[in-house]
């Protein structure tokens, strides 16, 4: 029997499921709602010891709260929260992530590439600033010459670039994974969001040892679309967490739009979605293109990851199939 680093995951899922669907195939926030809850139920109860990535962005936000919902109501354990810290993230990422950790008791393993950051630290670098291929860890250097295939002898400190992400986000994933035994990693990546993530299905093995830990990902809100995510914060996720909010739901029409009571801090979503920004990378190459809170934007008719610089499909495309996101 192989052992614990290279065993894949012994389980009993469909990993066809989803194939070739969309998010149209999902009609009603209902319907999206009751498939998040069936796939977080089979992976809470399938896997032996799962974790869920948490961005403190909006997707895996939601995928967090259908994850508390499913245990509580199967009494079934909250799993490890997996919070990559590739440390160029907005403070306020932080700030948020390390309240709802406190907020909803939650256990938050920070995956960083120590080996890299100490670098950073000890040179006093700034995002952009040069690091030396030869000046890492022989791990880093393996992922760097004999993965990645890079020939530079060095790269720039910044997480739109193939090294850059590779060794800041993914390179810290696998290795959290290796150390914590993770067997399942619940995501809340979506159908709609990139072209790169279009075919993903519910369940998707990452069983190649000689890329990552043998893991599976599970996906419980592929079917959602980005309004499908704020009407399902407005509607559930807030009343359910917020005891001053309205049962029924309030969509605020404007930063200062909340319930008598209700202070920002309250709600579990980043302040950053209020200022404008409809998506959360890092504090160097994120922007906003307009000052309106993300949930009252143009969602259906302009690009929802239009100010993340590194999200260029076919950078996105290469580091998925080297174990990111």
């Amino acid at each position: 029997m192989a052992d614990s680093t290279t065993a894949v995951p012994d389980v009993t899922v469909d990993y066809d499921a989803g194939a070739g669907e969309e998010p149209e195939d999902y009609p009603s926030l209902d319907d999206k709602i009751q498939q998040a809850i069936e796939v977080t139920r089979t992976g809470l109860e399938e896997y032996e010891n799962p974790a869920v990535m948490w961005t403190g962005g909006k997707d895996s936000t939601l995928t967090l709260y259908f994850i508390k919902e499913v245990a509580e109501q199967f009494d079934l354990e909250v799993p490890t929260a997996v919070f990559i810290d590739h440390f160029q993230h907005f403070d306020e990422i932080h700030d948020f992530v390390d309240h709802w950790a406190e907020a909803w008791d939650l256990d938050v393993v920070y995956a960083r590439n120590e080996d890299v950051g100490d670098y950073v630290d000890e040179h006093g670098l700034e995002p952009g600033d040069d690091i030396p291929i030869d000046a890492l860890s022989e791990h880093n250097q393996h992922h760097v010459r004999n993965i990645l295939e890079y020939e530079e002898e060095s790269f720039p400190f910044l997480l739109d670039t193939y090294v850059g992400n590779h060794l800041l986000k993914t390179v810290a994933l696998n290795d959290a994974l290796e150390t914590h035994e993770i067997d399942g990693v619940i995501s809340g990546v979506r159908w709609d969001e990139q072209e790169a993530r279009a075919d993903e299905t519910f369940f998707s093995a990452r069983h190649d040892p000689d890329i990552y830990p043998p893991h599976d990902r599970i996906q419980p809100i592929l079917q959602f679309d980005e309004r499908a995510v704020w009407d399902a914060f407005w509607h559930y996720v807030v009343p359910d967490t917020v005891e001053a909010f309205p049962e029924d739901g309030h969509v605020p029409q404007g930063a200062e739009d909340l319930p008598e009571g209700v202070a920002w801090e309250d709600v579990p979503i980043s302040p950053k979605y209020v200022k404008g920004f409809r998506s959360l990378g890092s504090q160097v190459s994120t922007e906003k293109t307009t000052e309106d809170p993300a949930w009252l934007q143009n969602l259906e008719g302009t690009t929802e990851r239009a100010g993340r610089a590194q999200d260029k499909e076919d950078l996105m495309e290469r580091l998925r199939d080297l174990g990111y996101m």
